[in-house]
């Protein structure tokens, strides 16, 4: 488990490699990923545009932007959790992911939620620090 608060909002990263949906014999390896966002602060938050930066072993970085998340732009009132399950597929056995999550609060003010960095591991495959 992975996570970062930024501004009273909480983002829990939870990466799982997909063997099942992987074929590394044909070079490509998926990992599904569960994110929670909790809203630990006192005013409503909305989550407005995402962006990911995902680097595979090889170093290939590919940049993802968009609004919202799985189609959804979700409402946090104070207390709240909005909770996701999405995937990631690679070329090589490992990588990372990070990224920032656009919201605005109540009164309009945008900032950018940090997604802590998590990485991604084939379990089959020695664990090489970068």
């Amino acid at each position: 488990m992975y996570s970062a608060v930024t501004q009273n909002v909480e983002v829990v990263a939870i990466p799982l490699y997909a063997p099942e949906r992987s074929a590394p014999e044909e070079g490509r390896w998926f990992w599904t990923y569960t994110i929670e966002i909790v809203n630990h602060g006192l005013i409503q938050v909305q989550l407005v545009e995402r962006c990911w930066t995902i680097t595979d072993a090889a170093g290939r970085v590919e940049i993802v932007r968009g609004p919202g998340v799985v189609g959804e732009m979700p409402i946090l009132d104070p207390g709240a959790t909005f909770r996701y399950t999405s995937g990631c597929a690679l070329n090589t056995a490992s990588g990372i992911m990070f990224g920032v999550y656009r919201m605005v609060d109540a009164n309009g003010h945008a900032f950018d939620a940090e997604i802590p960095a998590f990485s991604l591991d084939s379990p089959a495959e020695k664990r090489v620090i970068n």
